[in-house]
């Protein structure tokens, strides 16, 4: 007879079926049976990149792996360098044992920090590689550039099961710009015949470590395979699913100060979604528009017309537009301020709103309440202070509540607000938690990320 499906195929085609079989089956798989669950499934099968899960041993073994990571954590600021939250390198983790498990010879690469294409000793990854030996549970070699001699001597002396992390990518000014001459170089002196990339916060822009190494990789090696991480894959399968197929209602939480920086996700989002909620600093422009005083509080007058078409945009579409009804306000932006609490039409001259007020926080809890997709960008106030904290913090408590007690999908993108939700220790308790600010902004709005593009079609 016909040979039968590998298991896999089911669980991706009947995706809805099988996953409800299995949760009750089982408790352990009643996670993939919720909305996330069940996102991640059709995600993942609505994907059209390549995984390192597709590769083989004839794929990698033996064959140096390129591997480009998001290693870009904070550091000590003075004193020997020290890494002071691993998250990311711990990240990367799973992706450099998938390797390890076919026989490749790993070379990790990352940036880190703006170095502006000059050495900048405080933005060495040798602190990096100490942490991740740690982590991986097997030794990782730091070398002292990431092209020439140094690089073509490790390379070469790698055995099956290796892994070196090279130096900052951005210490030379060919990686930002692309340059032909620096990917081909990142190609030859590392000997690499395969590529994956699993740094989605860098996915969105064409550099030579995620775009131009790749067209390297394969005039070299025809055929050579070009494939997303674990951590991309996973975000891919999150976000695509977001944009296309969420389970509804779908709400979008805008936050930040500008509305410049958030016109085309705010215009995308209208078009996907019945719920936009905006706050942050960037409410003050469209409270302006509306012809309301804003004291002191920031504003981009350039902006207000952009602002009050946005509400006509919304209300023609039929979207739900919420702003906030009051704030927190301070007579100057320190945390040792004098605050208050106003109508979002009473703030008096001299005075800056730094928060959204409990009214709003109550009125933001009740539009997201029957919500089953919800994707947050940006901070509800300056939430580095105590005092203007409580809007986003009680933003992200409404978030978890809704994962955890209505099975909710909550996808979380922006460093601010991510930075969030970490302080307030809910990470674990929300769907999905993005690595890439402007990478998910950017997907979230539908646009092609150039280190997605760049990787193999299934």
């Amino acid at each position: 007879g016909k040979p039968q499906s590998p298991p896999l195929l089911p669980v991706i085609l009947h995706g809805e079926l099988i996953l409800t079989m299995i949760s009750r089956a089982s408790p352990v798989f009643k996670q993939m049976a919720s909305a996330p669950g069940r996102m991640f499934f059709r995600g993942f099968a609505e994907s059209t990149k390549k995984s390192v899960k597709s590769l083989t041993q004839a794929d990698v073994a033996g064959k140096v792996v390129f591997l480009r990571a998001d290693l870009n954590v904070p550091v000590t600021k003075e004193g020997e360098v020290k890494v002071t939250d691993d998250t990311r390198i711990v990240s990367s983790i799973p992706t450099i044992k998938e390797l390890q498990s076919l026989g490749a010879k790993t070379v990790v690469t990352s940036h880190m920090g703006r170095p502006k294409g000059k050495i900048n000793e405080r933005m060495r990854l040798a602190p990096i590689a100490e942490v991740m030996a740690q982590r991986l549970g097997s030794p990782v070699t730091a070398v002292d550039d990431c092209i020439g001699d140094s690089v073509k001597q490790v390379c070469q002396s790698m055995q099956s099961g290796d892994v070196v992390l090279l130096e900052n990518l951005r210490f030379h000014a060919g990686e930002t710009k692309n340059e032909e001459a620096f990917s081909a170089q990142l190609a030859s002196d590392t000997g690499a015949m395969v590529y994956v990339n699993d740094a989605f916060g860098t996915a969105h822009r064409a550099h030579s470590s995620t775009a131009g190494i790749v067209e390297q990789i394969k005039a070299s090696h025809p055929g050579a395979p070009a494939v997303s991480g674990l951590l991309l894959e996973k975000e891919i399968a999150f976000l695509h699913s977001a944009v296309t197929s969420p389970v509804r209602p779908f709400a979008a939480i805008v936050g930040g100060a500008k509305v410049s920086t958030k016109i085309t996700v705010l215009e995308s989002l209208m078009d996907k979604c019945e719920k936009v909620l905006v706050s942050g600093g960037m409410i003050f422009t469209f409270l302006k528009a509306r012809g309301h005083g804003i004291g002191s509080s920031i504003v981009e007058n350039e902006c207000l017309e952009l602002a009050a078409k946005l509400e006509e945009t919304a209300k023609a579409k039929g979207v739900e537009l919420l702003l906030p009804t009051d704030v927190v306000i301070a007579d100057r932006f320190d945390s040792d301020a004098n605050t208050d609490v106003v109508s979002v039409e009473n703030i008096p001259d001299g005075w800056m709103g730094l928060d959204h007020g409990p009214e709003t926080c109550a009125l933001f809890r009740s539009a997201l309440s029957d919500c089953k997709t919800v994707v947050w960008n940006g901070p509800m106030g300056a939430f580095e202070m105590e005092k203007f904290a409580n809007g986003t913090n009680d933003l992200a408590a409404c978030l978890a509540e809704l994962t955890t007690a209505k099975g909710a999908t909550t996808i979380v993108g922006g460093g601010d607000s991510v930075a969030a939700v970490k302080k307030c220790g809910l990470e674990d308790q929300l769907s999905h938690i993005s690595t890439g600010g402007g990478a998910s902004l950017e997907m979230l709005e539908g646009k092609i990320l150039p280190g997605v593009a760049a990787l193999d079609d299934k």
